[in-house]
């Protein structure tokens, strides 16, 4: 996609354009192209309306129906935040007195539009000019270009003393290449000029990978870690005012949202494995509030490294599955083939923390025949291998 591609599609012929690729997308992709132009458009116009058909379908999952207007591309899509969670973002902004927000490199505008439907008006800033572009294009079709606004430039020369309060989300892969990048310093912006801003703008947020080395957190910061549906989304650091604990573990579940806070340094207490055991949602575990779980649920751990939680009881926690352990054996494949043939299980779910075995790789192994199930857990237990073999509590 070029900016002549974008205007193109932004036409009264683009637009009609994406609407017949919108009828065709998800299927075969050929059939799709002749069908376009056997319409008539454009091979040209047809690809791209193609591409952008297909990037809105795959979008759905992120943005909901607003998707359907949006001008994407695939590097920005990838990175863009989640709308639960960049509203949930943009309603603490409002929150805590932001009127008027930078978005330091703001990619296609997702934070941006979800900030400025809180009211916050926002000034956007993108390096590249086509995802600058399209950012611009986002904000007018969602009727926000009176609050959104965006310019082509470097991020680290805008002028911070114009805002309130800034939000970054440094570019983590290599621009042409799609690669990611593990060193922070060559992130876009690079990371010292991002720990620099929570210096000198009273209010800022910068998104992060879910990975963040703990030793790259600024002094002071709140490091909050965000799951929707059980899946690992992101990590976002609150500094300055918006800081409020050390660390935080946000579930979101459907339309609810669960927060386990701490200080992330605890140790929890261990224990021989019990007959319930919990596993925890992975923000939690990143966000090193393991300890703090445990003293909720008033559970060990079976092995100091190994995050898996053990009652006597089940609980019912948002923060964590819980799963019923009917055995306890140091691995052996032989002894559990026998054990699961026995009880005829011909399906197992397989977890495993702490273990190098292949869940794959086991399950063909185990050569499963029955019409039960059973939850697998391949864990140690003090130090030692161990399978713990169960089922779900609902």
């Amino acid at each position: 996609m070029d900016l002549d591609q974008l205007a193109a599609l932004r036409t009264p012929e683009g637009s009609a354009a994406l609407d017949a690729a919108a009828r065709v997308a998800g299927g075969d992709p050929l059939a799709a192209a002749a069908a376009l132009r056997s319409a008539g458009v454009p091979a040209g116009l047809a690809a791209a309306a193609l591409t952008q058909a297909e990037l809105r379908r795959r979008a759905v999952g992120k943005f909901g129906p607003a998707a359907a207007g949006m001008f994407l591309t695939r590097a920005g899509l990838e990175q863009a935040t989640r709308n639960v969670v960049a509203r949930r973002r943009a309603d603490r902004l409002r929150a805590a007195g932001v009127g008027t927000l930078a978005d330091l490199g703001c990619g296609l505008g997702a934070d941006a539009l979800a900030a400025a439907r809180a009211g916050i008006r926002v000034y956007g800033v993108e390096t590249d000019p086509v995802t600058a572009a399209m950012a611009a294009a986002n904000a007018e079709a969602a009727g926000l270009a009176d609050l959104f606004t965006v310019e082509c430039g470097d991020a680290t020369a805008f002028d911070v003393t114009r805002v309130d309060g800034v939000f970054c989300d440094p570019a983590r892969r290599t621009a042409g290449t799609g690669r990611r990048i593990f060193d922070p310093n060559a992130y876009s912006p690079p990371w010292d000029f991002v720990v620099g801003l929570t210096q000198r703008v009273p209010y800022t947020v910068v998104k992060v990978a879910p990975g963040l080395d703990h030793a790259l957190i600024p002094a002071g910061a709140e490091a909050e870690w965000v799951s929707v549906d059980g899946d690992l989304v992101e990590a976002a650091l609150w500094c300055g005012r918006l800081a409020e604990i050390p660390r935080r573990a946000t579930v979101l579940r459907g339309e609810a949202t669960h927060a386990l806070i701490g200080s992330g340094e605890v140790e929890a207490a261990v224990a021989p494995a019990r007959r319930y055991v919990h596993d925890p949602d992975p923000a939690v575990i990143r966000a090193h509030l393991v300890a703090e779980l445990a003293d909720i649920l008033d559970a060990t751990l079976a092995d100091p490294t190994i995050a898996y939680l053990y009652t006597d009881t089940p609980a019912a926690t948002p923060f964590a599955r819980c799963l019923e352990v009917t055995d306890v054996l140091p691995f052996s494949l032989k002894r559990l083939r026998a054990l699961l043939r026995e009880r005829r299980v011909g399906r197992v779910e397989i977890l495993k923390r702490g273990s190098a075995l292949e869940p794959e790789r086991l399950r063909r192994d185990l050569k499963l025949a029955g019409d039960e199930a059973a939850s697998l857990v391949l864990t140690r237990v003090a130090g030692a291998p161990t399978v713990l073999v169960g089922r779900p509590v609902g």
